[in-house]
């Protein structure tokens, strides 16, 4: 099966609104941003760490449901991308996290959610962070988790001047990752249903979603090796030994980077897809953060 090229161009202006500071913390001040891109009315926060002048920058993609702060860590309350906002302004490196489309503050319904979409609001996002004075915007990372992994990925392909990429738990085969989280019945009805009819699906960790077919379809056309074997600059992948959606492990984190072509590294944890989160916040802020922090200082 053929591999769908997509997002390689976009709209050439992009309009940049500065909506609030959020808060201001002795090592960086959050600004909530409004990126308007053809209306989509996107809104990510921009943290830029104190004292430094033209920072490098890292673009954060969250994961499947989540918001641009990322899942919440049970033991500390506190959310991982928020964290990790945090702990990179401490570095001297800035950061923005984005809403995608129908995801918290962003305008559009979560229900018309697709990987193309979500990738065109990333795209939008790093051309975003290329012209903001503030930041050393020859210097953006992307940084992904899960289904933000994936369109990491994708995005890297089209974006090779990205400084680097660091992907953790990404997505490696759509239709086996989603097919684990929402059940077999409905991902496969869904692929061979319309385009625009809504599936309700349930979700593995409790819950269910809603997603039109659009969503579905595009499943078998993503794929995350061809995309990295197209990124020339620096990846780091970080997985869990014992992610049981996106497995195996470590097995599927190499197989990005025996397809990719370039300096690389991959690290394996003693950790699930949600870095044991749901027990302790130990990997997510002893191991998780500060060796990718390290990572990311050192390929700037």
């Amino acid at each position: 099966m053929s591999i769908r090229k997509i997002c390689l161009y976009w709209p050439a202006i992009v309009a940049f609104i500065w909506i609030s500071f959020i808060s201001a913390y002795a090592s960086a001040a959050e600004q909530k941003v409004q990126v308007d891109g053809e209306g989509r009315g996107l809104i990510g926060i921009l943290n830029l760490p104190a004292g430094v002048g033209n920072p490098p920058v890292v673009l954060m993609l969250s994961g499947f449901t989540n918001d641009k702060n990322g899942f919440e860590i049970p033991s500390t309350k506190e959310r991982l991308f928020a964290l990790a906002a945090e702990r990179l302004a401490e570095s001297g490196v800035a950061s923005f996290r984005l809403d995608f489309s129908g995801s918290g503050e962003s305008k559009g319904k979560w229900e018309d959610t697709t990987f193309t979409g979500q990738l065109y609001d990333a795209a939008l996002a790093f051309g975003y962070l290329q012209a903001l004075k503030s930041v050393d915007g020859s210097k953006v990372t992307v940084l992904g988790y899960s289904q933000g992994g994936l369109i990491a990925a994708h995005l890297a392909a089209a974006k090779p001047e990205a400084s680097s990429i660091v992907l953790w738990a990404p997505v490696v085969d759509p239709v086996a990752t989603y097919t684990k989280i929402m059940g077999h019945e409905a991902v496969t009805d869904a692929i061979s249903g319309p385009k625009d009819a809504l599936t309700t699906a349930p979700l593995i960790w409790g819950g269910e979603t809603k997603l039109r077919g659009s969503f579905f379809h595009e499943l078998p056309y993503f794929a995350p090796l061809d995309a990295v074997a197209r990124y020339p600059g620096p990846l780091l992948v970080v997985v869990g030994d014992h992610d049981d959606l996106v497995s195996p492990q470590p097995a599927a984190g190499q197989s990005l980077l025996d397809s990719h072509q370039g300096e690389e590294e991959l690290l394996a944890v003693d950790a699930d897809h949600f870095w044991n989160a749901g027990a302790t916040a130990e990997v997510i802020e002893d191991v998780l953060i500060p060796r990718t922090i390290d990572w990311l200082v050192a390929h700037f």
